[in-house]
């Protein structure tokens, strides 16, 4: 009988270790489950990292006023928004060649003019609503007498004062060709002025294009313009 209860005891115990083990085991075995959020966690640092190295709206505008994107300055802005009213008055002005002037030089210059600057007009006015700017009211032609479009007001030298346009309207024949070749002289050299500001201190690439080839065009024009005046 004692026998018997010692291997009774001894069974009893080797239960017990056995059953230690098992839960050992099992409380092993249930550890992976928290590694989901552990991988979560990680997960969402990786994302927040993410969201925090992607560029910003802002980021566009660099410092100075330039503009990061599209690369212009507030020297494109100036020099588009003085130009297309002047080109629009050299175009105003050689309307005017067509059925006043005599001379079929003067009425060959205007048209070429007028092919050139009209296209311009259109270019310069896209890039003014592209970049959210305001595009000059068409009417500045400087057909009408308007303040801030003569010699003393206008940001944009070589702009004929609304009297000049007027006399020049009144003229044919000669008389015509002479003014209008020393009216356009006048204008040529001053969007010659402006076109140089716009090489020296733009920063648009398409602006600083147009700009060399104002200089280019409207130099050779005037040039041409003192052949004629000499021929008078």
């Amino acid at each position: 009988m004692a026998f018997s209860r010692s291997l009774i005891r001894r069974t009893a115990a080797l239960a017990a270790a056995a059953a230690a083990v098992v839960l050992a085991a099992c409380g092993s075995s249930s550890e992976p489950s928290s590694s989901p959020s552990s991988s979560s966690g990680h997960s969402g640092h990786d994302m927040g990292a993410m969201t925090s190295g992607s560029p910003s709206a802002g980021g566009s505008m660099a410092q100075g006023g330039h503009n990061a994107q599209d690369g212009h300055n507030a020297q494109d802005v100036s020099f588009a928004q003085g130009m297309i009213p002047h080109h629009r008055q050299a175009v105003a002005m050689a309307d005017l060649a067509a059925s006043r002037a005599k001379s079929p030089q003067v009425k060959d210059l205007a048209a070429k003019i007028e092919q050139a600057q009209d296209p311009e007009i259109d270019t310069m006015s896209g890039w003014l609503r592209s970049w959210g700017e305001n595009v000059p009211d068409a009417g500045m032609s400087g057909m009408e007498s308007m303040p801030g479009m003569d010699h003393s007001g206008s940001s944009m030298p070589g702009m004929m004062s609304g009297d000049d346009m007027s006399k020049l309207k009144a003229l044919s024949g000669d008389a015509f060709d002479k003014a209008f070749l020393h009216m356009m002289i006048g204008h040529h050299r001053g969007a010659i002025e402006s076109a140089k500001a716009e090489q020296a201190k733009g920063a648009y690439g398409a602006a600083k294009t147009m700009a060399t080839s104002i200089v280019t065009s409207q130099s050779a024009e005037i040039t041409a313009m003192i052949r004629m005046l000499g021929k008078q």
